[in-house]
C-alpha cells in the first residue's frame, strides 16, 4: 500500500477480537478503540509493541491484535 493510498479514507471496517494467531486481512489503515486499555499489535512491517491506554483512533497498520496483552476493547480496524 503506498503512503497516497494511506491518505484516503478507509472503505471498510471489521470488528476485531484479540488472538495470539489471526493473522487480519492485509490493508489496515488504523484501529477504532472503544474503551481504553493496552493493545498489543504486530505491525504491517513485523515490529511488535503494546499501545499503552489506547482509545480512539490509533494510526497503526496492524497484521495482528494480539490477546496477550490487550486489555482494551470494542477494536474495529478501518481498511
Amino acid at each position: 500500500m503506498s503512503t497516497s493510498d494511506l491518505s484516503r479514507p478507509a472503505a471498510g471496517i471489521v470488528a476485531i477480537t484479540p488472538s495470539d494467531t489471526t493473522i487480519l486481512a492485509p490493508g489496515v489503515r488504523s484501529l477504532w478503540v472503544g474503551t481504553t486499555g493496552d493493545v498489543a499489535v504486530v505491525c504491517a512491517d513485523g515490529s511488535t509493541g503494546t499501545i499503552p491506554s489506547a482509545t480512539g483512533l490509533v494510526p497503526v497498520q496492524a497484521k495482528q491484535v494480539l490477546l496477550t496483552g490487550t486489555t482494551a476493547s470494542g477494536i474495529v480496524a478501518f481498511y
